[in-house]
């Protein structure tokens, strides 16, 4: 039987992109776009992608009813989590004068201050936008075919701070060196897009499809 692979759309994230990538690589698998939270409880595995405010992400999940469907896939079948979909899984967010998360990990949210200086002697720019280089902070199953130091898209003006350094997976350096991805058990979450990664993302979605958790 073909395993279900849920990517949750809950009405800002970059649905049709990702959900094609993962298509792409998906083989056999059924691949279901859906703000349903017994889809999602049904799913093999899940994709939680996002973009936008953390504010206004946070109301959107509420509003589809999907805040313990997240938790409970989060805690017992493989997960990956996408910008956004990396961000809510932290306690708190200084946006907006502060929001509140999911409170899966405690962490903090932080905006680039701005005040770092690029190679050319000119700040960087906020957003931090296009192509850097992922250090892997650790081995894991979804970095296999997917050398050190590859280059990743990004689209991000925050970044997560967790408390517990042995949940960082890689770093990446913009003006200081950040967290852009974690691992714990069955979950994964990165700052950076992989739908948007050409074949290096590409293989990081097919090493997500086939990882036994």
């Amino acid at each position: 039987m073909a395993q279900k692979i849920a990517v949750i759309d809950y009405g800002m994230g970059n649905l049709r992109s990702v959900s094609k990538a993962v298509e792409h690589v998906a083989g056999d698998a059924e691949v279901q776009v859906t703000d349903d939270p017994r889809l999602i409880d049904a799913a093999d595995r899940v994709v939680f992608p996002g973009q936008g405010a953390a504010r206004d992400c946070m109301l959107a999940i509420r509003e589809h009813h999907l805040n313990h469907a997240v938790l409970r896939a989060a805690a017992d079948k493989p997960f990956l989590g996408i910008c956004m979909g990396l961000q809510v899984l932290m306690r708190h967010s200084e946006e907006n004068g502060g929001t509140g998360l999911l409170g899966l990990f405690d962490g903090e949210v932080k905006r680039f201050d701005g005040r770092a200086m690029g190679d050319n002697g000119l700040p960087l720019k906020i957003p931090h936008m296009g192509w850097s280089t992922v250090h892997q902070a650790m081995p894991h199953p979804l970095w296999e075919g997917i050398e050190d130091e590859s280059r990743f898209y990004f689209v991000h003006s925050y970044r997560v701070v967790p408390e517990d350094a042995s949940l960082i997976a890689a770093t990446t350096d913009y003006g200081v060196r950040f967290t852009s991805a974690i691992a714990r058990d069955n979950l994964f979450a990165t700052q950076f897009h992989p739908e948007k990664s050409a074949a290096t993302g590409l293989q990081l979605l097919k090493n997500f499809v086939n990882w036994n958790v």
